[in-house]
């Protein structure tokens, strides 16, 4: 590489964002489509354990690195009595599901969820009902999950089976409650209010728990930033984190600014940030919230017909979409993102799974394979260690008709003192034009490359499947390389990188 480069990046070992938050590698089950009954829960797979569930999609989580699961849902929980799933399964209710327009069989539930759970090594992330439900039926659940034994519903979970409390900590104060297509759908004012009182029943049921405000349900809501602001009125100093829920696709053939959606993301953040910070001042509040960015990932919602175009019927497939190298490449840079504001985002859960808009795929009865998506998701999760390293970025740039002028190279960086391991992730967002790159690493001991890895869209819309499931995999980098502590070379076209440096 001769000249100067597109893209400077410098790292000093001295400026710090703050250290890697493992929640940030949460996931999301729902009871929607196929993510439950034929994702995580199958009984007749050769694979099931002793309570149904595939063993091959519990080693696949693993291997993802997913730290933490957001459950049931989703416009699911908005609806859902949680009740109706405890105890013997042969007499649990068969019901209408009307957020997905579903037959629930309710053949998984609480004390399923945090068995599997418990068995897949991540932490529960239980979601209450306020939609149809509200302050009593959150509490009863924390007692029934918290509490020990010697009062009603304690003792109810000690008759099925779990003598001792679960000790969920993480719990969302109801789902996308700006949405009208929300059951029980309410203003910022009203869910404020039930969000305030329900916080302060569950407080004194258990004062250990870490509480989720539900903000806005996507940031092209006509009320995104003013239900933050009205919403924390009422629950700031009674909650420690606030929701934000993203989803992206491509459009109209326009990948350019598809591959920037990491860019709006950002600019989310920040507004949250802001709109958070203002209220604290507002309030007088020592206290500092934090964000929770419960639900994101890439969703082609276009090809969604809505749910007043489905029928009832058990467990149908449901947004199972393919992910190609392309939407590897966003996920990574949206991934990345969230962990460049990890000083303020300390919990993310991609959407979903298993099959639902997920990493992980699943055939009855066969094999579980990985998705696209599923490779730098569990590489991040895998080698980002330490602390968040704060990047100084000179790039290029190019114009995308979303999102205007963008830098082309995106970057995130963490260092592990432990180890002495450096690591940085990079994305070219230029779907046709490899760039050049240049990254300095001051003060951070860097003497060799320990490990190159690219995942490039040489095949842009090349998915992975139950036939082929290795055909989009990371390859050795040959393009990157590492002289007097400065990582120099070329990044392909649409392609996300790993370097790891010690």
């Amino acid at each position: 590489m001769t000249g100067r480069p597109a893209a400077r990046i410098v790292l000093d070992g001295a400026y710090r964002v703050a250290p890697v938050p493992r929640r940030l590698f949460g996931s999301f089950v729902e009871h929607m489509g196929r993510c439950v009954y034929g994702g995580i829960y199958e009984p007749e797979h050769p694979t099931a354990d002793d309570d149904g569930f595939r063993g091959d999609v519990v080693d696949l989580a693993r291997e993802l690195g997913v730290s933490v699961v957001r459950y049931p849902g989703g416009n699911f929980v908005s609806g859902y009595d949680w009740r109706d799933g405890i105890g013997p399964r042969a007499e649990r209710p068969t019901r209408l599901d009307r957020a997905w327009k579903t037959i629930e069989s309710n053949q998984v539930g609480t004390d399923d969820f945090l068995r599997w759970a418990g068995a897949a090594g991540v932490e529960p992330m239980l979601a209450v009902n306020l939609g149809t439900a509200g302050v009593q039926e959150a509490c009863d659940l924390l007692e029934y999950c918290n509490r020990p034994a010697g009062t009603e519903w304690a003792d109810l979970r000690v008759k099925n089976g779990s003598p001792d409390p679960y000790g969920v900590r993480l719990w969302c104060l109801g789902n996308e409650m700006d949405g009208r297509w929300q059951i029980g759908h309410k203003t910022a004012a009203e869910y404020g209010r039930i969000a305030a009182e329900t916080a302060r029943a569950m407080r004194r049921v258990d004062r250990n728990v870490e509480l989720v405000a539900a903000g806005s349900s996507k940031p092209t809501m006509p009320t995104f930033g003013s239900w933050e602001s009205v919403v924390l009125e009422h629950t700031y100093d009674l909650v420690d984190h606030v929701s934000l829920h993203a989803y992206y696709e491509e459009l109209d053939g326009d990948r350019t600014s598809f591959l920037a959606s990491a860019v709006q993301m950002d600019a989310m953040i920040r507004a949250v940030v802001a709109t958070t910070d203002s209220v604290g001042a507002r309030l007088r509040s020592r206290k500092r919230l934090t964000l929770s960015f419960d639900e994101w990932n890439v969703w082609y919602e276009q090809h969604f017909p809505g749910e007043d175009a489905l029928d009832y019927v058990p467990h149908r497939p449901l947004i199972e979409d393919d992910y190609s190298a392309v939407d590897a490449v966003v996920v990574a840079d949206l991934l990345m993102t969230l962990l460049g504001h990890a000083d303020r985002v300390t919990i993310a859960c991609q959407a979903q799974l298993v099959n639902v808009i997920a990493p992980i795929r699943t055939e009855p009865g066969g094999p579980a394979w990985r998705q696209a998506t599923f490779h730098p998701f569990a590489l991040i999760a895998r080698h980002a260690r330490g602390e968040v390293l704060l990047p100084a970025v000179t790039s290029s740039g190019h114009r995308t008709e979303k999102y205007g002028d963008v830098a082309t190279v995106s970057v995130a960086a963490t260092h592990d003192e432990g180890t002495g391991e450096t690591v940085v992730f990079l994305v070219n967002r230029s779907p046709d034009r490899a760039t050049s790159v240049e990254v300095a690493l001051r003060d951070l001991s860097a003497k060799r490359i320990v490990e190159h890895v690219v995942l490039a869209a040489e095949e842009p819309d090349a998915v992975n499947s139950a036939a082929a499931p290795d055909r989009v995999l990371p390859r050795r980098g040959q393009d990157l390389h590492l002289d007097d502590g400065v990582i120099r070379g070329e990044l392909p076209p649409c392609s996300w990188s790993m370097v790891r440096t010690s």
